[in-house]
């Protein structure tokens, strides 16, 4: 443990460990990681170049169970892991949080670029702990008492998910609280009209997609990252032509919890407010 080494990657979040193999680890390093993945909220590992298939799995177990998507390609043998290739379409250039149309999403993932475009195809995280604090007193009084309803629509039609979470989550690990709403899959903010809510969602997603609270990591072949979803939202950057292939498994964990609805739904003639769970 005493090789480990660690380096901010910028002052929002994100940092670069070096001197560890993950295929390699005993209880007590992954104990320091788990620790260091609270202080940062996404690691990346740049020297892992031979992070075997089994060995990416077991590592994720660690955390927890892993999800089985129920979509996404997955590599051949391991249903554990999806495969975000370019050429198939993987290209998530819009701010999200991983699967939050579910009522109980990942609570982390852990990616391996397995290949990289020689220029462009970074990925960009951003700190949800820093987004709630950049609010008001009174803004923030006012979100702690909300939820919001995340949707996921299959484009074929053949599936839709929806959940209901709070607009501002406390972390199971850290007691911190932290935005939870997404551009992706955030649609509605149920206790407001349909005006305010708009309103209010575009105001709270530019504040938690805000430069400042970002980092952005180049990557190499073979690095790995691993993120808290439960704090942080990400962005693939769409700016390269060569193909992008990554491998990824999410751990599964726990409900978003926060202070609770203060207020009821508001009724809009027409829509029901049952939550139809996914």
């Amino acid at each position: 443990m005493d090789s480990l080494e660690v380096r901010p990657v910028t002052g929002a979040l994100g940092a670069e460990i070096r001197g560890v193999t993950l295929a390699e680890i005993d209880d007590a390093l992954f104990e320091r990681i788990h620790r260091l993945l609270l202080d940062h909220l996404v690691l990346f590992f740049p020297d892992e170049k031979g992070l075997a298939p089994a060995d990416h799995e077991a590592f994720g177990r660690r955390f927890g169970d892993l999800e089985v998507h129920r979509f996404l390609p997955k590599l051949a043998g391991h249903d554990e892991i999806v495969v975000l290739d370019s050429d198939l379409g993987a290209k998530a250039d819009v701010w999200h949080t991983d699967v939050t149309f579910a009522q109980s999403p990942p609570i982390a993932s852990i990616l391996q670029i397995v290949r990289s475009p020689e220029v462009g195809g970074d990925t960009m995280w951003s700190n949800q702990y820093l987004a709630y604090e950049a609010l008001s007193a009174p803004m923030r009084e006012l979100a702690d008492g909300l939820t919001a309803i995340h949707v996921f629509e299959h484009p074929d039609g053949s599936f839709r998910s929806e959940a209901e979470h709070p607009v501002v989550r406390i972390h199971p690990g850290t007691g911190k609280r932290s935005l939870y709403v997404n551009r992706m899959f955030t649609r509605r903010v149920p206790q407001l009209t349909p005006d305010e809510s708009a309103v209010l969602l575009a105001h709270l997603f530019t504040v938690s997609e805000s430069p400042q609270r970002v980092c952005r990591y180049r990557w190499t072949e073979g690095a790995v990252a691993v993120w808290d979803n439960r704090a942080t939202q990400h962005y693939a950057v769409n700016d390269y032509t060569e193909r992008r292939v990554g491998r990824r498994v999410a751990v599964l964990g726990d409900e978003p919890k926060g202070d609770g609805a203060r207020w009821p739904h508001h009724r809009i003639a027409g829509m029901s407010a049952t939550v139809v769970k996914g």
